[in-house]
């Protein structure tokens, strides 16, 4: 059977409710939690260079926690006095140099990359989480989700092979205990994927999985999922 196909799946796009306990106002209605796979980001920009500390796993790596409206829009920049300080999480670098690293050029230590997930999205989340929380909550997530974990174990590794994407949506629904299915999954030209699905795990006191959001259409019936064996220079220079 011949598929309409799309060579690279680069991000992987949760929907996140945010439940308040203490039912406090908000300024945004869901987060979009987003990784990204190093092979497919370095196919799509055609060059990355590795972060200071090295050549990261062949791993989903975070990308962000986006605050967004019901109606497709989102918040951005929300407060210019607050910046992105170092020493809120100085004890969380060495793990988000694991979870969250960059692959932009030239190298760089991540800094640079936290510092614009804050400033554009989390500044918009501080209703509800402080720089702290924000970036404690992504680790959380992305280590809840185990993404890489769903895949291989559903058969599906990264060996630039072509996958179905229902099979992408079956091995995640499984991992995760998703009663439903995925909501919608959609290729954008050439270059990213992204996956939405319903809400019913808990993963934090007031996070949880959801699909409180517009609806996507699928566009592509099958996608490839690149290995990571890019040769960069660790310092490479633009």
């Amino acid at each position: 059977m011949k598929f309409n196909s799309c060579s690279i799946a680069v991000i992987i796009l949760f929907v996140v409710q945010y439940f308040s306990v203490l039912c406090l106002s908000q300024d945004f209605d869901f987060f979009y939690f987003v990784q990204q796979w190093p092979g497919s980001y370095c196919d799509s920009k055609k060059r990355c260079c590795y972060p200071k500390t090295g050549k990261p796993a062949a791993d989903f790596g975070i990308h962000g926690l986006w605050p967004n409206y019901n109606d497709g829009g989102y918040p951005s920049n929300c407060d210019p006095d607050s910046r992105f300080d170092k020493s809120e999480i100085s004890d969380l670098i060495r793990t988000m140099e694991k979870e969250w690293p960059t692959l932009s050029c030239p190298s760089n230590d991540g800094i640079k990359f936290w510092t614009h997930e804050w400033v554009k999205h989390g500044t918009c989340s501080e209703s509800e989480l402080d720089q702290r929380q924000y970036f404690e909550a992504a680790i959380a997530l992305k280590r809840k989700a185990n993404l890489l974990y769903a895949l291989t174990n559903a058969g599906i590794k990264p060996n630039d092979e072509f996958y179905k994407l229902e099979d992408f949506r079956d091995a995640i629904r499984k991992q995760l205990g998703i009663l439903r299915a995925l909501s919608a999954m959609w290729i954008h030209p050439v270059t990213v994927s992204f996956i939405r699905f319903t809400c019913v795990l808990t993963l934090l006191d007031r996070i949880s999985l959801s699909a409180l959001c517009y609806q996507g259409l699928d566009v592509v019936q099958a996608s490839s999922f690149p290995s990571f064996n890019v040769l960069v220079r660790p310092f490479q220079t633009l």
